[in-house]
């Protein structure tokens, strides 16, 4: 009797913090799945566990580079498009790369994938941001008004909009997830200031202050990241093309409750402008449609990271002066009177 062939993934960004969790759910659930990552953010280490597995192949290219008829794409089932540029603070310095990569290298991930799934294609999820909300109202759902502050937020939002487009002119059944504020392992350390964690990791490390921006009251959403390849995996198996999901934990908690499961002094650096005191996931659309919710509390997340904090050793060290000079720009250009 001839093996029944197992489903096509592609996954762009999978090597990064949560493209490879994503890949990691996909090969459980018997998929061949095709990593697409110019390893710029993402790491080869963040697959190396499924290195020998036959069913995993990684492409080094860069979305931009992408041309429509490329093969990878080829009887393609299902596509993951988290490949992107996820800094917040150098899109003020860099729009034209984050609108060319998050924008335009949208757009040809999504051509690649109408040509190679023409006849195939069951789901297209984009991996949208929260960060097009802005300055939201709390809890925030999909009908929020979008009110992006930077240019990673707008060039999200935009790829977002090209996603829905494809949906409503070629028919591609597509999905967009609203990411709110993901954490877990792998998490990425790269040389940008960015997402708390690896900032406080590394701190923790080196015995150093933890930099708390403000008074550290504001409150993130913050979600567990295999809770959010969940969500993907959920959005590309239902039966609701076209729809815009939030994913967060509907649970925000404050900056110095996570300081608090870490343990440790803090120094406070100046609040940034044109960043939400509380981010705060609607997310009764989600679960009502797909039947998705969060498994992972906050202090079982922070203590799987804690774990393994060895791995942000190799992460920059920030302290009040470097972060100071990082986020000049930003206060420059967000810090309205």
């Amino acid at each position: 009797m001839a093996s029944i062939p197992k489903p096509i993934a592609v996954v762009t960004g999978g090597a990064g913090f949560i493209g490879s969790h994503m890949t990691d759910l996909l090969l459980r659930e018997g998929y061949q799945v095709r990593v697409i990552d110019n390893l710029s953010g993402g790491r080869e280490s963040n697959l190396a566990h499924a290195a020998s597995n036959p069913d995993l192949s990684l492409e080094k290219l860069d979305i931009r580079d992408l041309q429509p008829d490329h093969p990878i794409f080829r009887g393609v089932n299902e596509v993951y498009h988290f490949a992107g540029i996820g800094d917040l603070v150098p899109s003020i310095e860099q729009p034209i790369d984050y609108l060319a990569t998050n924008v335009q290298g949208t757009v040809r991930v999504l051509e690649a994938t109408r040509h190679g799934g023409e006849g195939s294609l069951k789901r297209f999820v984009y991996a949208a941001s929260s960060s097009c909300y802005g300055l939201a109202d709390t809890p925030t759902p999909e009908t929020h008004p979008i009110r992006p502050q930077y240019p990673y937020a707008l060039s999200k939002y935009l790829g977002e909009l090209a996603v829905l487009h494809w949906g409503q002119v070629y028919g591609m059944p597509v999905n967009a997830m609203r990411i709110f504020n993901a954490y877990g392992p792998r998490v990425r350390t790269t040389g940008a200031y960015g997402a708390v964690f690896g900032v406080f990791f590394r701190q923790k490390l080196a015995g150093k202050p933890y930099t708390v921006v403000g008074d550290g009251t504001q409150s993130r959403d913050f979600i567990y990241v295999t809770d959010v390849a969940q969500a993907f995996y959920r959005a590309a198996q239902g039966n609701h093309p076209g729809e815009i999901y939030n994913i967060g934990a509907g649970k925000p908690q404050t900056v110095l409750h996570l300081v608090e499961l870490l343990g440790g002094e803090v120094v406070f650096i100046p609040k940034r402008p044109g960043e939400p005191d509380c981010t705060w996931a609607d997310t009764d659309k989600i679960t009502r449609q797909l039947g998705w919710q969060p498994t992972v509390d906050f202090a079982t997340g922070v203590a799987n990271m804690l774990a393994e904090i060895d791995n942000w050793r190799d992460a920059p060290l920030w302290d009040k002066e470097s972060i100071a000079q990082a986020t000049a720009t930003w206060f420059k250009y967000l810090d309205k009177p």
